[in-house]
């Protein structure tokens, strides 16, 4: 009997799952950018160019979908090469021990038609702390092949002190704030 019922709540799940919609993030059209202060007098902007991420729900329920989103640390790219060699190392993200930082929702609060709050658990090195990203959504229009095409700004700052990014030798200035921003493009995936 037992068995029964549990096979039967997996077939629910499993029936659960396979209608919601999936999205998955279209790197040729996205975008992971951050900028720190410098000497606190300009910045420095940088980018990661290697991630994956997805959505899982609908965007007509956006704040019931659930989202995630994995970047390689070791793909920062600040157009200095001595610079970016100098990010990665223990300094800074540690790349060898930790190759990846990732994000994963815990909820969508829904402010108005186009603009969400979205709070999740930020990982970076060995730190996970709650972190809420600002978004716009910019709507849906049928993408190349025509694939269903989600459209996202994604805004947030963090200390990179909290999650042990804390390079910061006197007199270099480094900001402590990093500001995050995400152009982001989700194509449907096809069943």
């Amino acid at each position: 009997m037992k068995k029964g019922i549990l096979l039967l709540i997996t077939f629910f799940a499993v029936l659960t799952l396979m209608a919601q919609s999936h999205y998955k993030v279209d790197p040729a059209h996205t975008s992971v950018n951050f900028k720190v202060k410098h000497s606190g007098i300009t910045f420095v902007n940088g980018k990661f160019e290697k991630f994956d991420g997805g959505i899982i729900g609908s965007l007509d329920k956006m704040e019931e979908a659930r989202v995630f989103f994995n970047v390689e640390v070791g793909s920062v790219n600040t157009s200095v090469p001595m610079r970016d060699d100098h990010l990665r190392s223990a300094d800074f993200f540690d790349v060898e021990k930790h190759p990846a930082m990732t994000f994963e929702s815990t909820h969508i609060d829904k402010v108005d038609e186009k603009k969400y709050k979205l709070h999740g658990k930020l990982q970076i090195k060995d730190v996970t702390r709650d972190a809420i990203f600002d978004v716009i959504y910019g709507g849906v229009v049928k993408g190349e092949n025509g694939a269903e095409t989600a459209g996202f700004i994604a805004k947030s700052s963090i200390n990179r002190l909290d999650y042990h990014v804390a390079y910061d030798p006197e007199g270099l200035g480094i900001g402590k704030e990093v500001m995050i921003t995400l152009y982001l493009e989700f194509k449907r995936a096809a069943r």
